[in-house]
């Protein structure tokens, strides 16, 4: 028999814990019997003293069995899945799963919520009218299983990873939120249990990242590759820039208008570069051959799933989206080139403007937000509009908008802005 105490003391003097150790002390702590002060502690000497691959490994293992495992390996079609680590603007997921799902896959999506300066799928798709969040397994399978749709965007239920939903609580208030075994276990328990049998990662690397080194960002996708291997689902990560916003949109309705675009085969070049590249790697980790996605956002295919995918969850993909209150216009003090958009800046700026939230639980402004109406490298004159505040409380308008003064850089007009690819990287197992 173990003890909360001994596991502590292992991992506080750098030992390796064991199997049964671990078993132990995640089981324990979600009935419980271990406290919470406790885990806080063996949170904090793992972020000190790190943790092994096996034990990183096992440490997952003991998450997924502290709740339910979905299996949808008796589908007609390959599941595969995608996660993102968050950025700003990234409404990826709204046009990805749709199209992946047109091209031959089921996608089981199981996303969360927006938090600080970060947006989430779920935010965003509740701006559509009457579509739900939380659907029963059953419905998921149902909706997988149909081949109108073949896609599910929805929040994990409660007996899914439930250690982990109560050890991210406790490292969010602790200062352990930053180790990459605990980061790594903490998204991939989640969707190793959602029953995926493929999986693509999108690890976001930039200023408006959770992670702004690139060595920080292959450190945390090597780690999760290796942990859905190691589990079984075939898993890569891409390495994707996260310095400027994605697309010309912050913002939950603004994104879902944004996505629309992309699935009527327009949209910003840099959403549409990323949603084909992302389903191409979901795709073929799926093993479906033969099949260009480019072909299913031009002739439509992707939006007849879109819209069979929010209809099947409640949704009315034909309803008008929530426009704010209160709109203001920053517009470009100098003529030359812009070749600065701070991803952070812009994300605060959102977030402030009531799209995003401060703590769980927190409403949003379904129509608040930041439209950005030039991209890094694009001409600019003085006086033009160059980014459009969107918000039902006009009183922090003059707050965010002076904010907003740092960020983004115009050049001369002969200058050129530095070109960053959007794919930084690729790892594999």
């Amino acid at each position: 028999m173990h003890s909360a105490v001994e596991v502590i003391r292992a991992k506080r003097d750098g030992g390796e814990l064991s199997d049964s150790q671990i078993d132990w002390v995640v089981a324990a702590f979600t009935r419980g019997e271990v406290a919470d002060e406790q885990m806080s502690a063996l949170a904090m000497a793992i972020v000190w003293r790190g943790m092994t691959r096996r034990e990183t490994a096992r440490w997952t293992a003991a998450m997924i069995a502290s709740g339910q495992r979905l299996d949808f390996r008796d589908l007609p079609r390959p599941t595969v899945d995608k996660h993102s680590t968050g950025g700003v603007g990234d409404k990826i997921t709204l046009p990805l799963a749709p199209l992946v799902a047109a091209c031959g896959a089921a996608v089981p999506q199981l996303s969360g919520r927006g938090l600080g300066h970060t947006g989430g799928t779920l935010d965003k798709l509740e701006a559509i009218a009457g579509w739900q969040a939380d659907i029963p397994v059953a419905r998921m399978r149902e909706i997988l299983t149909d081949p109108a749709a073949g896609a599910v965007v929805c929040a994990a239920g409660a007996d899914l990873a439930p250690a982990d939903k109560r050890l991210y609580a406790l490292r969010d208030v602790t200062g352990t939120v930053e180790s990459i075994p605990l980061i790594a276990s903490s998204i991939m328990s989640k969707k190793i249990a959602e029953g995926t049998a493929a999986l693509v990662l999108d690890v976001k690397v930039g200023r408006g990242a959770f992670l702004k080194e690139l060595s920080q960002a292959r450190e945390l996708a090597t780690a999760m590759v290796e942990l859905g291997t190691d589990a079984g689902v075939r898993t890569v990560a891409l390495l994707t820039a996260m310095d400027t916003p994605l697309g010309c949109t912050a913002g939950n309705a603004l994104e879902v208008a944004e996505s629309l675009d992309v699935l009527s085969g327009g949209g910003p070049a840099d959403v549409v570069e990323l949603t084909l590249t992302l389903a191409r790697e979901m795709l073929a980790q799926a093993g479906i051959d033969g099949i260009d996605p480019a072909d299913a956002l031009a002739d439509g295919r992707a939006m007849d799933h879109w819209r069979a995918m929010i209809s099947a969850q409640g949704g009315d993909p034909d309803a008008q989206l929530p426009c704010a209150r209160h709109a203001e216009t920053l517009r470009a003090p100098a003529t030359g080139v812009l070749t600065r958009l701070d991803a952070m800046d812009i994300g605060v700026a959102a977030w402030r403007l009531g799209a995003g939230r401060a703590r769980q639980g927190d409403p949003v402004q379904l129509g608040a937000g930041i439209e950005m109406h030039l991209k890094p490298g694009d001409s600019v004159t003085a006086g033009q509009p160059l980014l459009t505040l969107h918000t039902d409380t006009a009183e922090v308008l003059p707050a965010v908008l002076e904010s907003l003064g740092s960020a983004f850089t115009i050049g001369a007009a002969d200058t050129e802005a530095p070109a960053q690819p959007l794919v930084l990287g690729r790892i594999t197992a």
